[in-house]
């Protein structure tokens, strides 16, 4: 998704926010509806974006920076036996959340935001530093000059995945209700750390293929619940944020590392029960 894309979903996120915190701003937040000890959790899928980030690579023998690199997500086509199968649920790019009502209005909560980035092949951007193949003894150098990513050089994607393990902290208030169904607002913020399982191929180099604590991420988030009985709910949620990671594994060298950061969106369809 283009970066303009990414503009438009993180403004109408900030939007949103504003307009529900004006909302729960109102006087019929002093009405509670008694849900201070309880606790939630929910599963779902999100679709996200990515604004485009200057990715740095470094290690034995090449220290290169490519410019205004793009990335998309990839959600997985969806088919019931791959979505819905607890063997292979947590294949798609998926959202799971457990949290805790510290007051009627008030919760906290842990989760994990199980995305997908994906750098595209084919695409010309800028490069400046040096290259060089594991089996060549040339050295290329390059100063901010124009070159095309293909497989052979660098292919480069947190599949699976770019995993979001974060906290955040929610107000909600009920907006109306219809007979046993109630519709709900949260509006929130949140932190926490990026803890991705990188697939890449740099120049030739065999790729690392185990999760590393690679840098941190903070995000603000709007939802509307459609709650049943109280108990039972499907969440949309929209979330726009920011990751830096400056300590990506790239290939099974140790020394060998990635450095990056960038905006993201997120559209989430989540399912839950309060309890």
């Amino acid at each position: 998704m283009k970066f303009v894309n990414l503009k438009i979903t993180i403004t109408s996120t900030l939007l949103l926010l504003v307009s529900l915190s004006t909302l729960l701003s109102q006087e019929v937040i002093k009405s509670p509806y008694g849900i201070k000890g309880n606790f939630y959790i929910y599963y779902g899928w999100n679709a996200s974006s990515y604004s485009n980030s200057d990715i740095s690579f470094r290690g034995d023998g090449y220290d290169f920076t490519l410019s205004d690199v793009a990335a998309l997500d990839r959600p997985s086509k969806f088919r019931f036996g791959l979505y819905l199968n607890p063997k292979t649920f947590t294949i798609p790019q998926y959202n799971f959340r457990v949290g805790y009502y510290v007051t009627d209005y008030i919760s906290i909560s842990i989760g994990v935001d199980h995305m997908k980035y994906v750098v595209t092949n084919g695409q010309s951007v800028n490069i400046t530093g040096s290259t060089k193949d594991i089996n060549s003894i040339e050295t290329f150098n390059y100063g901010n000059e124009p070159i095309i990513i293909r497989k052979n050089f660098v292919q480069f994607e947190h599949t699976d995945g770019l995993n979001y393990i974060n906290i955040d902290s929610r107000i909600s208030h009920r907006l109306f209700s219809i007979g046993h169904l109630s519709f709900v607002g949260d509006i929130g913020a949140g932190l926490g750390f990026l803890l991705p399982k990188t697939n890449s191929q740099i120049l030739g180099r065999k790729r690392h293929d185990d999760f590393h604590i690679s840098g941190f991420g903070l995000n603000a988030l709007a939802a509307i619940d459609i709650k049943f009985y109280d108990s039972f709910f499907i969440k949309t949620e929209i979330k726009g944020g920011y990751v830096n990671m400056p300590d990506i594994r790239t290939t099974s060298e140790p020394t060998d590392r990635a450095n990056q950061s960038f905006w993201f969106s997120q559209l989430a369809l989540v399912f839950g029960v309060q309890f």
